[in-house]
């Protein structure tokens, strides 16, 4: 009975028909894992486990090199967010000085991310203004760089870095080599202001018609040049009579960055741009001769202009006037000499 039960059961094989998948398999999501595979133990090669974390030193250093070097924007901007943090502590953490922090981010003026020139300027408002003065030469270099850029944005922001520097080393900028004459000429490049022709003097185009936006920011820079020329020509602070009397003040050590800088004892030969002016009348001598005309020429086509550009050079204007008002040229003076001999 059962073997002829199964018999049947086996030809009724013969005549099942065979139902075959017609199309492609379906697709597996993106995530999905093969767990078929059967393992005691899952060993992972070069695998370090330690109970210390970095020091703060290693750190900041580690994040300093991010911020210089690395590829990524977002990566930039948050070891600069991290060095920030950091120099803002209380107390500060700093181990490797505010000129080694400038060595290595100054060149981020010219960032192509809005985002990491924004943070590098926090960055740099959080750091000592005493210290900061001792590396003006070389930050005003990369400075007029930006300001000169290509990009317009770059440009503008390198702006906000002018005025951290006129805030915390405006005396250092404006006698360190090159710092006057190098930077006046930053400043009229980007304002378009040709200060020579062989006309008339002037070549620059018009300006009239310009957007909202292109108006506040050339009144931004006629304001940040208008504070740059008031720290050059401000009539310098005599020194009292009663100390001049101290003895003591014959033999102190100068307390100025670079104090015997302006002698240029084993620096290479400087030309008028790259020369120092550490006084006022050698700064008003060479804006003089170089820039006033030119100067004067854009601030009266401004002031037409009206609105936030007018008031601007409404102010650029009267710091002509209270720097340049009691200076005669070397000209007027040998013309009145010659007068009183005749």
């Amino acid at each position: 009975m059962g073997s002829s039960m199964r018999k049947k059961k086996e030809k009724q094989k013969d005549f099942k028909k065979t139902k075959f998948k017609v199309g492609k398999d379906k697709v597996k999501p993106s995530n999905f894992t093969d767990t078929s595979f059967k393992s005691k133990a899952i060993v992972m090669a070069h695998q370090s486990l330690s109970t210390t974390a970095p020091d703060v030193v290693h750190q900041f250093k580690h994040s300093l090199s991010l911020a210089a070097s690395s590829k990524s924007d977002k990566q930039r901007r948050e070891s600069l967010a991290y060095l920030t943090s950091q120099l803002s502590s209380e107390p500060p953490v700093n181990p490797v000085g505010t000129h080694g922090i400038l060595t290595k981010l100054l060149p981020l003026i010219s960032d192509s991310s809005t985002p990491v020139r924004s943070q590098l300027l926090k960055l740099f408002r959080a750091l000592p203004k005493s210290e900061v003065r001792h590396s003006t030469e070389q930050a005003v270099m990369f400075i007029r760089a930006g300001m000169t850029h290509l990009s317009a944005d770059i440009s503008n922001d390198t702006l906000g870095v002018m005025e951290w520097l006129l805030d915390v080393a405006e005396d250092d900028l404006v006698t360190c080599p090159g710092g006057w004459v190098k930077t006046l000429n930053s400043f009229c490049a980007l304002m378009g202001w040709a200060l020579s022709s062989p006309k008339s003097g002037w070549s620059s185009g018009s300006r009239a018609g310009l957007r909202a936006k292109d108006a506040s920011t050339y009144a931004r820079q006629i304001t940040t040049l208008a504070r740059f020329l008031e720290a050059g020509l401000r009539p310098e602070t005599a020194i009292p009579d009663d100390a001049l009397e101290k003895w003591d003040n014959l033999y102190c050590i100068p307390r100025d960055s670079n104090a015997f800088e302006y002698l240029n004892l084993y620096g290479s030969r400087r030309d008028e741009e790259g020369e120092m002016y550490p006084n006022r009348e050698a700064r008003q001598r060479v804006f003089e001769r170089r820039f006033l005309e030119g100067v004067l020429k854009g601030a009266d086509q401004a002031k037409k202009e009206g609105g936030a550009t007018g008031r601007a050079a409404a102010i650029l204007d009267k710091v002509l006037q209270e720097g340049m008002g009691d200076y005669e040229s070397a000209t007027a003076m040998e013309t009145e000499d010659l007068l009183s001999l005749w």
